[in-house]
């Protein structure tokens, strides 16, 4: 117990002689003077007034799957089971991180809504830009149409009519019949019957129209502030699908932990009734095993659980097919190394996150629509010219039916050509109400981008801070699960040797299970801070850890064998580490260090 208690002096000595000195507040950088802020450089005199969307800063999404993934192409989006076999599970897929995020890329169908976004965006885009050109209008009121009319007059208003009524008597000069004039009553009826057809054409051009470059502007800036859109959901289903994965692989390692202390805690507790049947042992003994395998069982259980829920989890965001669940093929691990500086990945994400410039965009689109609003009290000149064609058969206004005479027809073509101007002299104030109703709104825009610019560098820093807070966690997880185990095996022995009790041993069993669930949560942690700091900062800095290489044989060593080896964990890629030595971080490397 003694070289135990020395051994784990030793390792916190060293560990607390090995942590850096910028944890503590006495290492920060004295400033002679703070930066004067008024000198700081305008986010619109950097990006410009309407920052356009750079997808090139991006790796693209895939758009097509390798023949080994052919198979997890995701159903149709309204597709929907209605019999159990259908979401029944078929097939346990072991996939890696690259396989996921590609089937998530592929799959997914946020990004394409998001996508398709852009594409209305462009389309509206294309709408707006169509107010310069003329508008040609076609209008016929019939192809052909049939008309009939019947009209009937009072016949006491009707006046009478002169007819010829014949005499019987021939002009000897002429040879004809001669008449005479005699009075009837006039027609009160009147009958039509007619075929029309009526076509026009009207060409229309705005020469002058104010709300057009306003409106066109506010189009374009919303199409760039969709593709914005679409490179912040193609960076936040990355993220979504390496967390999935992470907290899958954590919940992996947990199911083996948990299985491991069962496997330990059961063999523990047939060692006490052993003994116990022997006479060299205790009923409590055997209560206090009995007890641990209890507490193993159960927290196995709980980790098949969290195993479950985060495969469902993760088939959720890659969208598979209903008959497939993922598994992780990899265990934790590690990405690798955190190149940037705090500063340095600061100012990277003030420069590549794109809610940045959509707020730009926001200034920009509230200010078309202002100067939109004021054109609806400004003067409109059109130009403005029409044509129209008419034909008609047939008679109307006719006595009887039997007059219409339908050979009868007539044609008419018609064109005029006009300057129009419209011009709103007074609306009650509701277009100025607009106006600085816009402007406020992009005066707005600017609070939000002060307090988005402030929240990214929160983000940035807690990420940066958890990376450094998980990487002492794995060092001290590490050793704490050596040195537990050792202590595991050192009261195995004491109880095997007659000079310890069970519950040394059932204690050290809790230990390392406590202590290697807190090293799978310590990487799971450092990964999820490496994946948050490549989304909030649109870099792909990471230093890749090398494969370790350990030697055939075990070295000699020059002290004393002690339970733990009293060196701390430098880094978190164990092939960078040396012993009594960090990693080489001078301004020349490529691995800069977190502090």
């Amino acid at each position: 117990m003694r070289r135990i208690t020395a051994g784990l002096c030793l390792v916190a000595g060293v560990v607390s002689f090995g942590v850096p000195p910028a944890l503590s507040e006495d290492s920060l950088p004295a400033q002679s003077a703070l930066v004067d802020q008024a000198t700081l450089p305008d986010a619109i005199d950097l990006n410009g007034a309407r920052p356009k969307a750079d997808p090139s800063v991006l790796a693209p999404a895939a758009d097509a799957l390798p023949p080994s993934l052919e198979a997890l192409v995701a159903p149709p989006s309204l597709a929907l089971p209605d019999v159990p076999s259908q979401v029944r599970t078929h097939e346990l897929r072991p996939l890696t991180l690259e396989e996921a995020i590609q089937l998530a890329e592929f799959n997914s169908p946020k990004l394409k809504a998001a996508a398709t976004r852009v594409d209305q965006a462009k389309s509206s885009l294309r709408s707006a830009i169509a107010a310069w050109y003329p508008t040609v209008d076609l209008s016929a009121s019939g192809l052909p149409e049939y008309f009939k009319s019947y009209s009937y007059r009072n016949p006491d208003f009707v006046p009478d009519r002169i007819v010829q009524r014949p005499t019987g008597q021939i002009n000897p000069i002429t040879g004809e019949e001669i008449t005479r004039p005699v009075t009837r009553d006039g027609y009160n009826e009147r009958y039509g019957r007619e075929w029309r057809a009526n076509v026009s054409l009207q060409v229309s051009w705005d020469l002058i129209n104010p709300a057009r470059v306003p409106q066109i502007a506010a189009a374009r800036d919303r199409f760039e502030r969709a593709g914005d859109a679409y490179l912040i959901a193609l960076r936040d289903l990355r993220l979504e699908a390496q967390r999935a994965y992470f907290d899958l692989q954590r919940a992996d390692a947990g199911v083996r932990i948990g299985q491991d202390s069962v496997k330990a805690s059961l063999v523990s507790y047939r060692d006490s009734r052993a003994r116990f049947n022997a006479g060299v042992n205790t009923k409590l003994d055997v209560l206090e095993a009995e007890t641990q395998l209890a507490r193993d069982r159960n927290t196995l259980t709980t980790n098949l659980r969290d195993q479950d829920q985060q495969r469902r989890n993760l088939a959720r965001v890659l969208d598979l097919p209903q008959d497939v669940t993922p598994t992780a093929a990899t265990p934790a691990r590690p990405l690798g190394l955190w190149g940037p500086s705090l500063q340095e990945s600061i100012v990277a994400a003030y420069n590549y996150r794109e809610e940045l410039d959509q707020l730009i965009l926001d200034i920009s689109i509230n200010n078309s629509q202002a100067n939109a609003s004021l054109a609806a009290v400004q003067p409109v000149l059109s130009f403005v010219n029409s044509t129209s064609a008419s034909r008609s058969e047939g008679q109307s206004g006719q006595p009887s039916i039997s007059d219409i005479d339908m050979g009868d027809y007539n044609y008419g073509v018609q064109n005029s050509t006009a300057l129009r101007a419209s011009w709103r002299l007074f609306d009650g104030g509701r277009a100025r109400a607009e106006y600085r109703r816009s402007k406020q709104a992009a005066e707005q825009s600017r609070f939000d981008f002060a307090d988005l610019r402030d929240q990214i560098r929160y983000e940035v820093e807690q990420s940066f801070f958890g990376l450094r807070a998980a990487i002492q966690s794995i060092e001290t997880t590490a050793i704490e699960v050596l040195s537990s185990k050792e202590s595991l095996r050192l009261s195995q022995l004491r109880v095997q040797a007659g000079v310890g009790v069970q519950r040394e041993v059932v204690n050290n069993q809790r230990d390392v299970t406590q202590a290697e669930l807190k090293y799978a949560r310590a990487i799971n942690s450092y990964n999820t801070n490496l994946a948050l700091l490549q989304r909030r900062t649109g870099l792909d800095a990471l230093v890749a850890c090398n494969a370790v290489s350990l030697p055939s044989t075990k070295p000699e060593l020059d002290q004393p064998l002690i339970p733990i080896e009293p060196t701390p964990l430098k880094t978190a890629c164990p092939s960078l580490a040396t012993d009594g030595s960090s990693v080489d971080q001078t301004e020349g490397s490529p691995v800069q260090p977190l502090w």
